[in-house]
């Protein structure tokens, strides 16, 4: 082969190196602009109708840097989506271009936890986009617990990127001190910002009462008395359910949650049913956590009454020390760090109950859900120790083979 002046021949071609540059540098001007290329198209996801929609929805800085870190493929076949229904195995998300069922995926890397009302998720559409698969759950800035139900101990998830709670009691035998105090707890460790609704204020001849009585166990929390009849209290409450800004609204069944969303809305868009007038017992019209966009505003998420509320996680949140702070405080007066609060010289505890500096219905409650954090927290751990030991015992038979084998 001979070689002149930088270019090489053969039998079959002439190629000059400086074309072969060219070419190269063509090749990468190309892959550069379609690199760019796919960068606009999902930046203009992000522009004109889906991001007003967006923005509607409560997709804000928090989750654009997590959108603007994921990978290249999920956002290339993916599309950003809300989930606003939950029925069990099957997930209804609303996208940009509407809604569409996904199935509950078994497990993906970054989940934690299961998939709940609120989450921000990436979805992949399928057959025509009435179906899609999840691909990605965003990190969520706020959640709402619960300890669920039953033997086993595992959280439930009630709501998640709420900015505010709403609390809600009526104002007849439902009204509940003790109950509120449990409710507060969950909700300042959720993340977001409680604030307390009394329901149903066109039926009491005396709702100032009601809100003394309650503000005064909620330090720092607004509350409200509401009528869904009269209209009283609806102003003060939707000041929090500004456009882009999601509510939950939580409480037992009949406390008029249902009824308060149909007021915000504008119209039915929700089932309600009368209490019943001997006990004021709610009756269950919810059945499952539904979030809705109201006209021009921001989002509510209505859910079925709890009949109770098991703390989760509450030694690792900060809901205790808010609502049950002067407890804390009285509690290091005591002479003995060690003290019980039974009989021991110097008790503070016992000190604040005989003058009244302390209620004593609220320390009672302090104690209960002191034990039932312990209770929980021992059933977690002896979990998570039974599953440990089950996991080093099935390395322990892999090795056993393998040695075997070997």
């Amino acid at each position: 082969m001979e070689k002149t002046n930088a270019t090489y021949y053969d039998s079959e071609k002439k190629f000059n190196t400086n074309d072969y540059e060219c070419e190269r540098k063509l090749k990468m001007n190309f892959n550069n602009e379609k690199y760019e290329q796919n960068q606009q198209n999902q930046q203009n996801q992000m522009n004109g109708h889906e991001e007003a929609w967006l923005e509607a929805y409560g997709f804000n800085t928090f989750f654009m840097k997590q959108w603007s870190a994921l990978d290249q493929d999920i956002k290339t076949n993916g599309l950003i989506g809300r989930v606003i229904a939950d029925f069990g195995q099957k997930l209804r998300v609303a996208i940009n271009e509407g809604e569409c069922l996904a199935n509950r995926p078994v497990e993906l890397k970054q989940m934690k936890s299961g998939i709940a009302t609120g989450d921000w998720v990436v979805v992949k559409p399928l057959n025509d986009g009435e179906e899609a698969i999840v691909l990605h759950v965003f990190q969520r800035f706020s959640k709402f617990s619960r300890a669920a139900a039953g033997v086993e101990v595992k959280e439930q998830i009630v709501a998640t990127n709420i900015d505010t709670v709403f609390l809600a009691q009526s104002m007849n035998k439902d009204f509940n001190l003790r109950r509120m105090e449990r409710y507060l707890v969950a909700a300042w460790d959720s993340g977001a910002t409680p604030v307390i609704l009394l329901t149903k204020a066109d039926l009491c001849e005396a709702p100032e009462v009601y809100i003394e009585q309650m503000a005064s166990i909620a330090p720092g929390v607004e509350v409200i008395a509401l009528s869904s009849v009269s209209g009283m209290g609806l102003s003060q409450m939707t000041k929090y359910v500004t456009k882009g800004k999601t509510v939950a609204i939580l409480g037992s069944s009949g406390v008029g949650k249902s009824t308060l969303v149909n007021a915000l809305m504008g119209h039915d868009v929700l089932k309600t049913q009368s209490i019943r007038e001997d006990d004021s017992k709610g009756r269950h019209t919810t059945t499952h956590r539904e979030l809705l966009l109201l006209p021009g505003s921001g989002l509510i998420l209505d859910t079925p009454g709890m009949r109770t509320l098991a703390l989760w996680d509450a030694e690792n949140g900060e809901g205790m020390e808010r609502i049950f702070g002067e407890i804390e405080g009285i509690i290091k007066e005591c002479r003995f760090s060690n003290c019980t609060h039974k009989s021991e010289p110097g008790c503070a505890i016992r000190a604040a109950l005989r003058s009244g500096r302390l209620e004593e219905k609220k320390w009672i409650n302090w104690q209960k859900l002191q034990k039932e954090i312990k209770f929980i927290e021992s059933k977690a751990n002896k979990k998570e120790r039974a599953l440990h030991k089950q996991g080093a015992k099935s390395n322990t038979r892999k090795n056993i083979s393998v040695y075997e084998v070997d």
